[in-house]
Formats: C-alpha cells, structure tokens, sequence
C-alpha cells in the first residue's frame, strides 16, 4: 500500500542535508552490512544457490530458460532495485496474458546465514528524502539480484491469465530464467502512451490497468493517490511542493496488487500462507458531534479535514468514492491524500499454516479481498516467504522446513520493521517541516485543529491551510481547551530542523 514519499533537492552540504544524516546517527540506522552477510552477499553474487522444488540446489543451467520473454521493468529514473519485469499480451481466444517476473531473492540468501539473519533484522528498506537504506547488500538489491536489463536473472515468473473484463481466471508460478529487454520510467511511458506510440505490450498497460481499475471500484476498494511531497530549496528558503503521480504509475500497481491477490488465493488454497491484513475502518460519526473520534484517522476526523482543506464531500458520498474523485495535482486535495493514509494504519501480517483462516480475517480492508506482499523482496522481507509459499503451492508440494519454521516470527518482525520505517517517516517529516517553516518563527497562520489530547484538551494538533504542515499546538495551562475542529489563527513557536519539530501556539 501506499506511503508517504519525500524528496530533497538541495545541495550535499546544505543544512537539510546535514540534518538528515544527523537523524540516521540518532536512530541508529546502519551505515554498512556486518562484513560476514557483506561477504557472503559478494559471494552470492558469483554463484547463487538457486532452491530447487524438492529442496535440492539447483543452477542458472538447469533453471527453464524464459529469456525469450521481452520483459520491461518500470520504476523512477534512476532506481536500480528492480523487483519486478513484466510481458504483457492477449489470448488467441480472447482476454490477456500477464508474464510477471519476480526478483528470486532466495536464490542469493541463504537461510540460517549471516545475511539472513541481517534481512531480518532489517526487515525493510527505509526511505530517507536523500537517500534509502537497502534491505540487502547493493551488489544483491542493485546488482545480481535486480532484474536490471540485458542481464539474465533467476526469477519467480508468474503466469496470470485474465478474461476479457480484467479478472483474474488462472495463476501459475515458477522459477525461470529471465532478461529484461528494456529499464523504462513513469514520464516516458505516459509520454507514449498518451501520444500513441506505444507497442502493444506497452499499450496494454494501460488498457488492463484500466479494466483493474473498474473491478477495484465495483468490489468497493480504496485506492489512495498519494502525492510525493517535495522540498525544495530556493535562494537560501525551502518551499512545498506536491509531485502528483502518473496514470501510468497506478495501472503499474494494478498488476502488482493483481499479482498479490494472486499469491493470496494460492495460498489459501494450500493451507499455509502469509497475508496482509487491514481490519475495515470504524465509520465513526462522534468527532462531528462534539465528542472524541472513535480512534485517530477516523472517516469523522477525515470529513473535518476534507472541509477545512476545502474538499467537497458530500454527505451520501462513501469514503472510497470520494477518493477517486480528487485530483492530486491540487494542493488542497493533495494535503488530504496525505492525510488519508491514517486510515490504512492497523494493518498486520496473518500466518497461517495447515488450516486457512476464516474469510472475515482473511481480508484487506483497502483492498476489499485477500491480499499478500508479494512484488517487493528486494526491499520488504515477508515477500521472500510469499514466493517460496506460492512456488510450493502451485508445484503441489510442502513448503521447505526453512520457509514454514519462519512464519510464526514473521508478523511480530514485520511489525517491528514496520515501526521502524514509521519512526523514520515521522522524523523526516518533523525535520523538514522544520526546514520548510524555520524562517518564519513568529509568522501567524491560519489551522485546523484536528485533535485534542484527551487528558489535556489545551494541548493537540493543527493542520495549517498553507503551507500544508501539521503541528503540535499548546494552549496556556490555564487557558481554555482547543475549539476541535474548528479553525484558529496559530503562531509558530518553534521550528528547528533536526531538534525540534514544528510546534505553534493559539494567536
């Protein structure tokens, strides 16, 4: 699902910057990979051990050659961490074929090894505005298991047959052989496919995404566009900015929840698994009424941001029609999208082995069906596990020992993990947040106040109308409790980039 992304532009030496590495010292992100899981990454990069169905090692050899496949990857201009390459076509008798390769991460991570025990101590990569700390070692992520072009890669390949209308009717999955005929980005393939030029492969990106798009919204699901939120630096200040994503980047991630409902089914199907989860949301209607919200991000909460921000929802309109009516490429709906998020938090990792949990826990709320991590292993550790589950599963044999002994830990690591990359969203937020208003301590600003601490209604939190920040506000002790949900002037108390977050008190 989605996050939240930033992005800095500034210079290495600028104040920002330094900033930033000063917060990874302070949350104590490694630098560099224990020296024994650096060497045995290195190594199997030379020469990896591929696992073969009935747990033996196989080779490149002998894996089935799919290299005649013309896959293409599409990510941002310049990522090297490639997970993913795809073909897509359609069937003589009618409907679309999806080829969807899978970087074979299993094949370069031996269990029980140094780099194992490393993967799961890091459980994901985190994203810094400036730079990301990978999962795995750069000579794996971004060299000899990325399925970076004209290189032959072991992968998990999967088969997904759909009908005429988008759905899925097949799904078949093993380990191949495959090369990547060609590294495209967002820009260019919205370029040629809203100017005609696209090759059909290409071209059918647009038309499944499309069809995926349409059962999404008759299956009642919530698909958030969030915008990359950007600072910049301009003659010594920092300003705001929203980077809307491309068409082209939700029919992309069309195929990779399709993929993941995929893995979800198969899965289930064999009795053992692990899915991703997210309970339904609490529609709760008592932040209009006065009272506390049922719980933080709920729909109420959302409805006073929506009309603080100026965002038009009407009262009969469901929470997940409203989404797909916003244009993030305005500023107001872009902010709201950010703020949307809060109502994916809750969501966990299920694990199940002999016996399938019941439909009602079986479900993704966002996704409105059962749905697996399943498209990222070179960045989130549980899709490793998926692979090697859906591989067994469709070859019709038991998991291997390794994969199953792993399962009960993994939602506990995956939700340490989780937290981690949270901290560091949240930091990196605080900070430039910080470096957007540093200048303008004093400066009064019109806010929303969106919440209130229960114990302590003088102090809570603001959403100012421009620029699009959120901040603590703190009333005099002895002053009265903030007007929740109604809009204040508020004055920026302080705002220190890498000390102190952005804070404001009633004007």
């Amino acid at each position: 699902m989605p996050r939240l992304h930033m992005h800095v532009t500034d210079a290495a030496e600028a104040p920002l910057r330094v900033a930033l590495r000063e917060l990874r010292g302070k949350l104590e992100v490694p630098e560099h990979f224990p020296p024994t899981a650096q060497a045995e990454a290195d190594s199997a990069a030379r020469a990896p051990r591929i696992p073969a169905a009935d747990g033996a090692v196989a080779t490149e050899h002998t894996l089935e050659d799919a290299t005649e496949l013309p896959l293409f990857t599409l990510d941002p201009p310049g990522s090297l961490d490639l997970d993913q390459a795809m073909f897509l076509s359609r069937r003589p008798g009618g409907g679309y074929r999806v080829h969807y390769a899978i970087a074979d991460v299993a094949s370069f991570v031996t269990p029980g090894g140094a780099l194992d025990a490393e993967a799961h101590h890091r459980v994901t990569t985190l994203y810094f505005p400036d730079e990301r700390v990978p999962l795995h070692p750069r000579v794996l992520s971004e060299g000899a298991a990325s399925l970076l072009p004209d290189r032959d890669r072991p992968a998990v390949l999967w088969q997904l047959d759909l009908d005429a209308d988008g759905a899925l009717t097949a799904a078949s999955v093993r380990r191949a052989l495959v090369r990547s005929r060609a590294k495209l980005d967002y820009a260019g393939v919205q370029r040629i496919l809203d100017d005609g030029t696209a090759e059909e492969p290409l071209a059918l990106l647009r038309e499944i995404g499309l069809l995926r798009e349409k059962l999404e919204v008759d299956r009642g699901a919530i698909s958030l566009n969030v915008p990359e939120q950007e600072i910049v630096e301009r003659d010594g200040c920092y300003t705001l900015e929203y980077r809307a994503p491309l068409p082209a980047y939700g029919w992309n991630a069309q195929i990779s929840l399709l993929t993941g409902m995929a893995a979800a089914e198969l899965m289930l199907a064999s009795g053992t698994g692990i899915l991703r989860t997210l309970p339904s949301p609490k529609l709760s209607t008592s932040f209009e009424q006065g009272g506390p919200p049922s719980r933080r991000g709920s729909v109420a909460r959302l409805r006073l941001t929506a009309r603080a921000l100026g965002v038009d929802w009407p009262h009969h309109t469901s929470y997940a029609a409203l989404i797909r009516t916003l244009d993030p490429r305005r500023p107001a709906h872009a902010a709201f999208l950010q703020e949307c998020t809060a109502l994916l938090r809750g969501a966990g990792y299920t694990v199940f082995d002999g016996t399938a949990p019941p439909a009602s826990e079986a479900v993704h709320a966002a996704v409105a069906a059962p749905y697996a991590h399943a498209t990222a292993p070179l960045r989130r550790l549980a899709d490793r596990y998926t692979s090697e589950l859906c591989l067994a599963a469709s070859a019709g044999v038991a998991p291997a020992e390794w994969v199953r002994s792993a399962l009960p830990a993994l939602p506990r690591e995956m939700e340490t993990g989780t937290q981690r990359a949270n901290l560091v969203e949240r930091s990196c937020l605080d900070l430039v947040e910080a470096a957007l208003l540093r200048d303008r301590v004093g400066e009064v600003f019109e806010a929303l106040v969106v919440e209130i601490e229960e114990k302590d209604p003088t102090h809570g939190t603001v959403h100012l109308y421009d620029p699009a920040v959120i901040g603590t506000v703190e009333a005099a002790p002895e002053g009265p409790a903030l007007p929740l949900g109604r809009r204040i002037p508020v004055r920026l108390a302080e705002a220190e980039p890498g000390r102190r977050p952005v804070r404001f008190t009633p004007a």
